[in-house]
């Protein structure tokens, strides 16, 4: 079975996942449709469809809603809340990260961390197709977030606020989440790189 099959494959169960971590985050904060609807700048429409498991959501409005809720974009992926009594296993085997791809750059993601790990830092490892473009919006953040971004093939261009960074194979880019951020592949070949992102919910901005 090739990776595009894999990530089709997994597209109902991600789906599902998502809007159970969205249902849970939201319930954890107390919040209606609209309130979190007013707080992140996605439709209430686009939230209850998310929640219901009946839209696949881009990466953009993915970070609008992880952003609200006080959490990495990659903690929507999430299983549901663990609770004391489940065993948490510290090894993610490759063959049970999970898979997502961006319906709207077609940029595919693979959660590498272990799940219900409590740890501030979560890995992704992202394969985005060549020319490809995803711009995140959101920049006002409860939780201070750093992420670091290394290229492992190809190269990408990171633009952070107004500040842009072109990454060659091997490079790594320090940076924190707080200032609108596009991530771009200008060249006619993939690229892959791994992002490593970690929060310190304790230092507010």
């Amino acid at each position: 079975m090739d990776i595009t099959s894999i990530v089709l494959e997994q597209t109902t169960d991600v789906t599902e996942r998502i809007a159970e971590r969205v249902r849970e985050l939201r319930a954890a904060h107390g919040w209606s449709l609209d309130a979190l609807a007013n707080k992140c700048g996605v439709s209430r429409s686009m939230i209850s469809l998310v929640e219901r498991g009946e839209a696949s959501p881009t990466a953009v409005v993915l970070d609008k809603l992880a952003t609200a809720l006080g959490v990495v974009l990659a903690a929507l992926f999430d299983s549901p809340a663990f609770t004391a009594a489940k065993r948490i296993d510290p090894v993610a085997r490759h063959k049970d990260q999970l898979l997502w791809q961006d319906p709207d750059s077609g940029y595919r993601r693979r959660n590498v961390s272990p799940v219900g790990v409590s740890q501030p830092m979560h890995i992704v490892e992202v394969h985005f197709p060549a020319r490809a473009r995803v711009a995140f919006e959101t920049s006002t953040r409860d939780a201070c977030v750093h992420q670091q971004v290394w290229v492992l093939d190809g190269a990408i261009t990171v633009t952070v606020g107004t500040d842009r960074h072109q990454l060659h194979e091997g490079d790594c880019l320090a940076m924190q989440l707080d200032q609108p951020t596009m991530f771009h592949n200008p060249t006619r070949k993939p690229a892959r790189y791994a992002v490593v992102i970690a929060s310190d919910p304790h230092v507010q901005r």
